[in-house]
Parts: C-alpha cells; structure tokens; sequence
C-alpha cells in the first residue's frame, strides 16, 4: 500500500489528519488538510479580533459619549451660571434704577416745595412792600419748573429812607451746573450727577431762603431807624407823640426761632416795623412842619422886637417871609381850614387846624385860595403873598399856635427839614 501524498503548505510535509466519526453502524470520516485548518484558524482568529475591536470600539464610545454629555452638562451649567448672574445683575439695575427714580422724585418734589414757600414768602412780602413803596407791588411769577438755569435773586425797590427788595428769576450763570459736556463729572453716575445737582440748586435756595431773611430784617432795621428820626424830630418840636412809643411792657425767656419761624419773626417785626413808622409819617404830614414860602428870606424872627409901626419894643408871634407880591403859599401841613378872610392886623389871613391843638397861620396875603371847611394837604397853595393888614410891605407873616398860644415856628421848620427826606406828600 502507498503512503500518502505529504502536504508542503506549512514547511515539511506531513500526512493529512482523519477524523473518523463512528455512530453504530454509520461510520463516517473527514480529512482536515492543512490549508483547511490554516483557513479556520484565521478566521476564529478575524473573529477574535473583531470581537476585541468591537468591544473596544463600544466601552471607548461610551467614554467618549459620556466625556460629551458631561462636557454640555459643564457647559449648560456654566450658561445657567452666567444667566443667572445677568438676571441678577439685571435686577439689581433694575432695583437701582427705580430708587434712583424715587429718589428724584423725591428731590424735585423737595425742591418744587421750596419753590412753593419762596412763592409763598414773596406773596407775604408783596402788601408790606407795597405798604413801603406806596404802590401795589409785582404780583409774584406761576412757580417756574425745577431746573439748574434759574435762580432768583434780589431786584431792589427803593423809598425815602427804607431800601425794600422783592425776587425775580435770573440768568443761571449764578448756579454752578455739574453736567457740563466733556467734564470730568460725566464719568460718575446719572445718580450721582443727579444728586450732587440737589444739593447745589438745595444750596442755591438756602441761600435765597437767608438773603429774604436778611432783607426782610434790613428793611425792619431801616424802618426803625426812620421812625426814630422822625420820633425825634418831632419831639425836638415839641410835639407829642405816642406816650408808649419805643417802650413795650414785655417779657420772657429767650427762646430762639428756627426754621421757618425765624422767616414768620422777621416778617411780624417787620410789620410792626412799618406800622410804627406809617403812624409817625402820618402824624408828621398833619404837623406844620414844611416851609409855607420855600426858597424865602427870613426877613423877622419869633419873640421881641422892634415894633416898625412905634418903633419900640414889641412882641411877635410868628415869622416873616420876604417875597414878592403874588408868590404862592402853601400848607406847612395837612389840616382843615377854620378861618379864610380878613382878620383885622393880620389883614387877609388863613388859619389851618393840624389837629392836636396845633394850628398854622398865615397872614398879609393879596389873596386867599381856599374857603373855609376844606380840607388841605401839605403843599396845597392857600394864597399869594401880599401886604394887607398891618404891614409894611409884601411878605408873610407865618405862626405855629398850640392850644392858642403862639409858639416859635422855627422849630418846627427845623423839625420839617430833618425829616423831608423820609416824607412823601400825600398826593
């Protein structure tokens, strides 16, 4: 028998395997040849490394996956994150915005009832300056809105002897702005800039607030002041006035105004500032105190004299104005006329009653223009100089009489020309 063929596939030859599969009587037999087993081998082993590959290939992609899923998820979180700080930060913005909001509010209506008391106070102000400047006073300007480019400021009102001040609006150069373009202030905040606009316009009215104060007790000081002029003037005359004047029967512990109080004090003295002096200036226009013959020479003083008619000593009781026939005479003060006519020596004569037992006389006149019963101011023409009467020629003859007595005019005349420059004529 011949041996088999030996395969030369994997180096020395070698004779093919049999299997041989026995089941009872069925016999059967396989012949593994060596390319046969080199063809499965390589494929179980193509298998293996499939599977290993695959397997790799599949934990790998899980890691990969689950690396990308917590990488968003690191990512979402972050963008929450952020979110969330914006949102809040919005919110706090938002929150900002509205107390800064509030807070102007708040400011400007500080400021518009600043306005309203400065209004107020000009309101109050306006009957005592008319009561000094014998007009009606400016009606006070509709509350302007509230901005940086206006500021009142003092307009001055002037009468004999007191300096009265009212308040107008003005340019606003006087208020400093903050906001300027380009300025160094525009880096801070609206906030800020709103803020330190408040207390500089704040500023600006406490500073209108103490100038209205300060006139308010300059105007009281300067009607003191006048009313003691004319207080002395006329005591100087010998006329009498109020017997409590200058004194009041008070009393108290000190207790300081503050506030608005003080504005109220101001504006009470003030007032009783201005009453005083209205009745003295009243009482003072009553009195025969102004020249009868302005611009005349005195040509015979009050007392004994040398009668020019006997030529001996003789009582006068008035003074002598030498002027020509047909100059104007006027009321030394106001009054009621009680005599208008001849009167014996006194020839055409007009006797006025100031009141207060104080009456004037003015004789030697060529003609009388006033009647009896009128009512006269001081100023008003009575009649032309002359020379009727006992006289000698044109001039006239002039007498202050208190209680019917004659009293040297001259003191009164003294008395008139201290105090003409804070006396106005009634009109």
């Amino acid at each position: 028998m011949s041996r088999p063929q030996q395969s030369a596939v994997f180096g020395k030859r070698k004779d093919p395997h049999t299997i041989i599969i026995a089941r009872g009587d069925d016999i059967r037999h396989f012949t593994v040849r060596p390319w046969m087993a080199a063809i499965a081998g390589s494929f179980l082993a193509s298998l293996a490394i499939g599977y290993i590959l695959a397997t790799s290939y599949l934990v790998l992609r899980d890691d990969l996956i689950g690396a990308n899923v917590a990488r968003q998820a690191r990512m979402q979180q972050s963008y929450e994150d952020r979110i969330s700080s914006l949102r809040a930060q919005l919110d706090r913005v938002t929150s900002r915005q509205l107390l800064d909001q509030q807070f102007m509010q708040q400011k400007v209506g500080e400021l518009i009832a600043r306005q309203d008391k400065l209004t107020e106070r000009q309101s109050r102000l306006g009957p005592i300056l008319e009561q000094i400047n014998g007009k009606a006073a400016p009606t006070p300007s509709p509350r302007p809105q509230v901005k940086a480019e206006v500021r009142p400021e003092a307009a001055p009102f002037r009468t004999a002897g007191i300096t009265a001040t009212a308040f107008a609006p003005t340019a606003a150069s006087n208020i400093p702005w903050p906001l300027r373009e380009g300025s160094q202030s525009n880096k801070m905040s609206a906030a800020d800039k709103a803020d330190r606009l408040f207390v500089e316009l704040n500023q600006a009215l406490k500073s209108i607030e103490a100038e209205q104060i300060d006139n308010v007790k300059t105007l009281a000081e300067d009607a003191y002041q006048t009313a003691g002029v004319i207080a002395d003037a006329l005591e100087d005359a010998g006329i009498e006035i109020a017997e409590n004047y200058g004194q009041e029967n008070v009393g108290g512990p000190l207790l300081v105004s503050a506030g608005e109080q003080v504005f109220e004090d101001q504006v009470k003295e003030l007032d009783e500032a201005l009453s005083q002096l209205k009745a003295l200036k009243q009482t003072a226009r009553k009195m025969p105190l102004a020249n009868p013959a302005p611009g005349a020479q005195v040509s015979s003083t009050f007392g004994t004299r040398r009668d020019p008619f006997l030529g001996r000593p003789a009582y006068h009781s008035g003074i002598d104005f030498r002027a020509q026939r047909g100059t104007n005479v006027h009321a030394t003060g106001a009054g009621k006329v009680v005599k208008a006519g001849w009167n014996g020596g006194y020839g055409r004569m007009v006797e006025i009653d100031h009141g207060n037992g104080l009456t004037s006389r003015y004789a030697h006149m060529s003609k009388i223009e006033v009647k009896e019963g009128q009512t006269v101011t001081t100023g008003t023409v009575v009649g032309e100089v002359g020379s009727s009467g006992r006289s000698t020629g044109p001039h006239l003859h002039y007498e202050v009489r208190r209680s019917g007595n004659a009293v040297n005019p001259t003191r009164f005349l003294a008395a008139g020309r201290k105090i003409a420059p804070h006396i106005k004529p009634e009109s």
